[in-house]
Protein backbone atom coordinates (compact mmCIF):
# COMPACT_ATOMS: atom_id res chain seq x y z
CA UNK A 1 0.00 0.00 0.00
CA UNK A 2 1.33 3.44 -0.83
CA UNK A 3 0.83 6.58 1.12
CA UNK A 4 -1.61 7.88 -1.58
CA UNK A 5 -4.00 4.79 -1.21
CA UNK A 6 -3.65 6.37 2.74
CA UNK A 7 -4.30 10.02 1.71
CA UNK A 8 -7.54 8.89 -0.27
CA UNK A 9 -9.09 6.93 2.82
CA UNK A 10 -8.73 9.60 5.18
CA UNK A 11 -11.82 11.61 5.76
CA UNK A 12 -10.25 14.76 5.33
CA UNK A 13 -8.38 13.58 2.50
CA UNK A 14 -5.48 15.62 1.42
CA UNK A 15 -6.27 18.39 3.23
CA UNK A 16 -3.79 19.84 5.45
CA UNK A 17 -4.10 22.69 7.86
CA UNK A 18 -1.40 25.13 7.98
CA UNK A 19 -0.42 28.03 10.09
CA UNK A 20 1.78 30.85 9.61
CA UNK A 21 5.53 30.52 11.93
CA UNK A 22 4.11 33.85 13.30
CA UNK A 23 0.93 32.55 15.04
CA UNK A 24 1.04 32.48 18.22
CA UNK A 25 1.07 29.07 20.47
CA UNK A 26 -2.40 30.02 22.18
CA UNK A 27 -3.73 30.58 18.78
CA UNK A 28 -2.39 27.43 17.26
CA UNK A 29 -3.53 25.19 20.04
CA UNK A 30 -7.12 26.44 19.05
CA UNK A 31 -6.49 25.34 15.69
CA UNK A 32 -5.46 22.25 16.55
CA UNK A 33 -8.71 21.61 18.71
CA UNK A 34 -10.71 23.02 15.73
CA UNK A 35 -9.87 20.65 13.70
CA UNK A 36 -9.16 17.65 16.23
CA UNK A 37 -5.59 17.10 14.92
CA UNK A 38 -2.01 16.34 16.77
CA UNK A 39 -0.38 18.97 14.26
CA UNK A 40 0.00 21.51 11.86
CA UNK A 41 2.43 22.34 9.51
CA UNK A 42 4.16 25.47 9.51
CA UNK A 43 3.67 27.19 6.31
CA UNK A 44 4.04 31.07 5.48
CA UNK A 45 2.06 30.43 2.04
CA UNK A 46 0.31 27.26 3.01
CA UNK A 47 2.05 25.65 0.03
CA UNK A 48 5.49 24.93 1.22
CA UNK A 49 6.48 23.01 4.69
CA UNK A 50 8.30 25.82 6.98
CA UNK A 51 8.15 23.45 10.02
CA UNK A 52 5.40 21.22 11.88
CA UNK A 53 4.03 21.95 15.05
CA UNK A 54 2.83 19.55 17.47
CA UNK A 55 1.30 18.80 20.94
CA UNK A 56 4.58 17.21 21.57
CA UNK A 57 6.45 20.59 21.02
CA UNK A 58 3.84 22.35 23.28
CA UNK A 59 4.52 19.75 26.09
CA UNK A 60 8.20 20.58 26.18
CA UNK A 61 7.50 24.39 25.75
CA UNK A 62 5.57 24.75 29.01
CA UNK A 63 8.27 22.70 30.64
CA UNK A 64 10.95 25.07 29.89
CA UNK A 65 9.12 28.27 29.27
CA UNK A 66 5.75 27.43 31.54
CA UNK A 67 2.63 29.49 30.59
CA UNK A 68 4.85 32.47 28.81
CA UNK A 69 5.04 30.50 26.20
CA UNK A 70 1.51 31.17 24.62
CA UNK A 71 2.35 34.16 23.67
CA UNK A 72 5.64 33.27 21.69
CA UNK A 73 5.15 32.61 17.91
CA UNK A 74 4.84 28.29 16.59
CA UNK A 75 8.20 29.28 14.71
CA UNK A 76 9.56 29.26 17.92
CA UNK A 77 9.29 25.55 19.34
CA UNK A 78 8.06 23.75 15.92
CA UNK A 79 10.59 21.07 14.74
CA UNK A 80 12.43 22.83 11.74
CA UNK A 81 13.79 19.36 10.25
CA UNK A 82 10.57 17.65 8.76
CA UNK A 83 11.06 14.31 7.22
CA UNK A 84 8.71 14.31 4.25
CA UNK A 85 7.56 11.43 1.79
CA UNK A 86 5.73 11.59 -1.40
CA UNK A 87 2.34 10.01 -2.24
CA UNK A 88 3.91 6.88 -3.59
CA UNK A 89 6.27 6.00 -0.73
CA UNK A 90 5.11 2.69 0.75
CA UNK A 91 3.37 2.63 4.29
CA UNK A 92 6.05 -0.15 5.49
CA UNK A 93 8.48 2.32 4.77
CA UNK A 94 7.19 4.95 6.35
CA UNK A 95 6.33 3.63 9.70
CA UNK A 96 9.95 2.47 9.72
CA UNK A 97 10.93 6.07 9.23
CA UNK A 98 8.35 7.15 12.13
CA UNK A 99 9.66 5.00 14.28
CA UNK A 100 13.45 5.78 13.74
CA UNK A 101 12.93 9.49 13.84
CA UNK A 102 10.27 9.29 16.36
CA UNK A 103 8.31 11.47 14.64
CA UNK A 104 4.40 11.00 14.59
CA UNK A 105 3.28 13.42 11.48
CA UNK A 106 4.81 13.63 8.18
CA UNK A 107 4.19 15.86 5.66
CA UNK A 108 3.50 14.99 1.89
CA UNK A 109 5.31 16.63 -0.77
CA UNK A 110 4.78 16.14 -4.36
CA UNK A 111 8.26 18.26 -5.49
CA UNK A 112 8.32 21.19 -2.92
CA UNK A 113 4.79 21.50 -2.42
CA UNK A 114 2.45 19.92 0.22
CA UNK A 115 0.05 17.15 -1.24
CA UNK A 116 -1.47 16.24 2.34
CA UNK A 117 -0.16 14.71 5.98
CA UNK A 118 -0.08 11.48 7.30
CA UNK A 119 0.06 10.51 11.26
CA UNK A 120 1.03 7.62 13.08
CA UNK A 121 -2.64 6.36 13.58
CA UNK A 122 -3.15 6.34 9.60
CA UNK A 123 -0.19 4.33 9.19
CA UNK A 124 -1.33 2.21 11.97
CA UNK A 125 -4.43 1.94 10.48
CA UNK A 126 -3.36 1.19 6.65
CA UNK A 127 -1.07 -1.28 8.48
CA UNK A 128 -3.77 -3.18 9.74
CA UNK A 129 -6.08 -3.17 6.98
CA UNK A 130 -3.14 -4.43 5.11
CA UNK A 131 -2.58 -7.53 7.47
CA UNK A 132 -6.74 -7.97 7.71
CA UNK A 133 -6.70 -8.38 3.38
CA UNK A 134 -3.61 -10.62 3.59
CA UNK A 135 -5.20 -12.69 6.52
CA UNK A 136 -8.88 -12.97 4.19
CA UNK A 137 -6.94 -14.14 1.51
CA UNK A 138 -4.96 -16.79 3.21
CA UNK A 139 -8.40 -18.07 4.94
CA UNK A 140 -10.07 -17.81 1.23
CA UNK A 141 -6.96 -19.96 -0.08
CA UNK A 142 -6.98 -22.66 2.42
CA UNK A 143 -10.62 -22.91 2.46
CA UNK A 144 -10.91 -23.86 -1.61
CA UNK A 145 -8.08 -25.77 -1.66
Amino acid sequence: MQISDVLRHKAAGPAVTTVPGGTTIADALAVLAEHRVGALVVSADGVHVDGVFSERDVARGLHERGAALLDAPVSSVMTAEVHTCSPDARVLDLARLMTEHRVRHVPVVVGDRLAGIVSIGDVVKARLDELETEREQLVGYIQTS
